[in-house]
């Protein structure tokens, strides 16, 4: 049957054998197998010669030997580099800043996280007022030698006796949850294991808390298989996990994921239904006032977004795409709940609304305009109050709290300004400045602007540009560009030591905002989804050419970044025009889009995706799938992939195989390497020592490939 089928393999070539690539003395890439193996998509037979690069390289010898041989090549490289230990003592110096998180109050006393410069992970620190001594509540540090055990979730109860919270081990999405009680510091015996994408909600009476969990994989499957048939438990505090009573499950529906809520008045569990990455949802209610009620669903379809905000009494307040492509707030009246008795609380705005929150007795609605933070509050009935004013172009985070709270803090940050936390008057309105980031360097040094750059379609797109005051537009810049542009997430300003240490050395740094994205609504992200996925990698193209234009770069001197999402991004921009950039560095990349939906979260991201299942669909993936498009022969720019042994959000098997099909199809003599990262995973809870590693490694590459003194 395949004989008379067409035969894609890896964009025309499978290559082999020993490639050398020469800077300074010869590289010798590790010589990599490859399998006969070919998958029929709809009639088109498409090669995987490197599958076997998919297996678990905790539990398969052969991988775990090509990742020690591929690793053994890349540091001897990284180690050459003569920039290498001068960007990471810089790095480091700028790095050993106190880092105060935003505080918030739960249970009556405040809580806040703090890193006190270098610490591999943030603490959790406790006061009963803000004018009090603090005390360490949970240092994250104590738990493992290396800071690869992370927190990664606080649940308070609300009577401020227990506080739940999620550990993480080398960067999984697999959470273990505990219960401490506060007060004295105790640990309870309490161990809740196989949650993912899920935290805890505690119910009225502090006794235990709501949560989702996925059945116990098999044990070689843990970080490879699907995630499927995820179940709604309670949990009471001092009791064993296989006590916990099941709340909801849909087993008919395996697919089916839940996110919970329990109101502020205690009376409701409100369970969000969730299929994918789309926000369309359904919602299941609860009356927790009734032990013995069942689960009532309301809304029955995943047509749109309603994200729960809050109850008043019987009345639920969610944001929804509901006619509203910029989404609103409306009330649903569980009296009364069919869809003609909805009411409209916050119209559509021309601006993006991100998210709502109810402080104070005001609804606090985060909105984006050309990708900047705007709050703006409102009363419950939807009467407009006032606009919270910030410094500049920037990243406001925090505004949470409950109903009843006069105050909020919040956090506001740009590109080259560290964040700075304010004091906000829910009342009055007024912000006071509470902490303030001292950094060792001047911000006044630096200036952020915004343009607007056409892409190939004409679609005007917003950048972001940070450098050094002064900057001379004369083509010679060493220029970083990054980019996103998927799953309706916005990229916006905010501050990081490793591109302020970029900006030091004189590179220019640009963010793109790319369709797929969530800078301008629901529009803005479908725009890039699909079989439109392409406008995105034609965003990024264009505004590599628009600074090549301008003068601010020339191709050599132009490197792009990105991760996940933005790996697949700097993949895809990379096989399409080789010819454009000096230095690639994809990060913890979806590079097969053939087989991304058979591992663990995959099959969420054909809302975004699509499906090879699919033929349309298929045709759309294989055009630009990164590891079905690259040629033998063509001479790729300098390429530093990177990934880690434990992802298990995008599985390190995508990076394996770029990296092993970019060797084996590169023509030219420019480094093309993989740098992987042991006990780590996607990203969070990375500890500070790996993450300065990693990203000195990255710049170092960078600065040796655009050949910067």
């Amino acid at each position: 049957m395949l004989r008379n089928l067409t035969v894609i393999l890896a964009g025309v070539v499978i290559c082999s054998g020993t490639i050398l690539s020469a800077q300074e003395g010869k590289l010798v890439y590790p010589k990599t197998r490859t399998v006969k193996q070919v998958d029929d998509f709809h009639g088109t037979a498409v090669a995987d010669p490197y599958r076997w690069l998919e297996n678990d390289v905790r539990t398969d010898k052969e991988v775990a030997d090509w990742v020690s041989a591929q690793n053994k090549v890349t540091f001897s490289y990284l180690e050459s580099i003569p920039q290498r230990e001068t960007i990471r003592e810089r790095m480091t110096e700028l790095w050993n800043y106190e880092k105060i998180g935003t505080p918030f109050r739960r249970g009556g006393r405040y809580y806040y996280f703090r890193n006190d410069g270098l610490q591999n992970q943030s603490v959790l620190w406790m006061q009963e007022t803000l004018e009090s001594e603090a005390s360490v509540l949970l240092d994250p540090n104590s738990w493992s030698e290396d800071g690869t055990v992370a927190l990664a979730g606080t649940a308070f109860s609300p009577d401020g006796r227990y506080l739940a919270y999620g550990v993480q081990q080398a960067g999984s999405d697999w959470r273990t949850w505990n219960v401490m009680e506060i007060s004295s510091g105790r640990v309870l015996d309490d161990q809740i294991e196989w949650v993912k994408f899920s935290g805890a909600e505690w119910s009225a009476d502090g006794e235990g808390f709501f949560y989702a969990r996925y059945p116990q994989p098999d044990d070689d499957a843990a970080f490879q298989s699907l995630n499927a048939n995820m179940k709604v438990y309670y949990h009471r505090a001092g009791t064993a996990q296989r006590d916990d009573v099941l709340v909801y499950e849909r087993p008919d529906n395996p697919d089916w994921g839940f996110q919970l809520d329990v109101s502020d008045d205690g009376h409701y569990l409100v369970i969000t239904v969730w299929l994918g990455t789309d926000d369309r949802y359904r919602i299941v209610v609860k009356d927790l006032r009734e032990p013995y009620g069942l689960p009532r669903e309301i809304i029955a379809n995943f047509d749109h977004e309603y994200s729960f905000i809050e109850s008043d009494g019987d009345v639920l307040y969610f944001k929804t795409s509901l006619e509203a492509a910029n989404r609103r707030v409306i009330a649903i009246d569980l009296g009364n709940p069919a869809q003609e008795n909805w009411k409209e609380i916050i119209p559509e705005s021309e601006n993006a609304l991100r998210s709502v929150g109810l402080v104070g007795n005001l609804f606090v609605c985060e909105y984006l305009k050309d990708a900047r933070t705007q709050i703006r509050l409102f009363q419950t009935d939807g009467t407009f109050v006032r606009e919270v004013e910030f410094p500049g172009i920037g990243s406001a985070s925090g505004f949470s709290g409950k109903r009843s709270d006069t105050e909020t803090f919040y956090s506001f940050s740009s590109f080259a300004l560290p964040a700075t936390i304010y004091r906000y008057n829910m009342i009055t309105g007024e912000s006071r400045e509470y902490r303030r980031s001292e950094v060792k360097f001047n911000p006044d040094d630096y200036e952020t602007s915004q343009v607007f750059y056409p892409s190939k379609d004409g679609t005007r797109i917003p950048m972001f540009l940070c450098h050094r005051k002064g900057l001379k537009l004369d083509g010679t810049n060493p220029t970083l560009l990054y980019g996103y542009g998927g799953f309706n997430i916005p990229i916006t300003p905010s501050f990081s030591v490793s591109r302020l240490t970029w900006m030091e050395m004189g590179g220019v740094l640009a963010v793109a905002n790319l369709r797929g994205g969530g800078e301008y609504g629901e529009a803005w992200h479908k725009a890039g989804t699909k079989n439109r996925k392409q406008n995105v990698f034609d965003d990024f193209i264009a505004a590599a050419e628009w600074l090549i234009e301008k003068r601010y770069t020339a191709s050599e001197k132009l490197a792009i970044q990105g991760r996940s999402n933005g790996g697949l991004l700097v993949g895809a921009c990379l096989a399409q025009r080789p010819d454009l950039y000096g230095a690639c560095l994809p990060a913890v990349g979806v590079m097969d889009m053939l087989r991304f939906h058979r591992f663990t979260a995959g099959r969420f991201w054909t809302d975004d995706y699509g499906c090879a299942d699919n033929p349309e669909e298929f045709a759309a993936l294989v055009k630009y799938s990164p590891c079905h498009n690259l040629k033998e022969g063509v001479t790729y720019p300098p390429t530093l992939v990177t990934t880690a042994d434990t992802d298990d959000r995008v599985v390190p098997g995508h990076s394996f195989k770029f990296a092993a099909r970019l060797q084996a199809c590169h023509g030219g003599e420019a480094p093309v390497l993989i740098r992987i990262e042991t006990s780590a995973g996607h990203g969070a809870g990375k500890p500070t020592a790996k993450i300065i590693e990693e990203a000195t490694d990255e710049l170092a590459f960078v600065a040796r490939s655009l050949k910067m003194k």
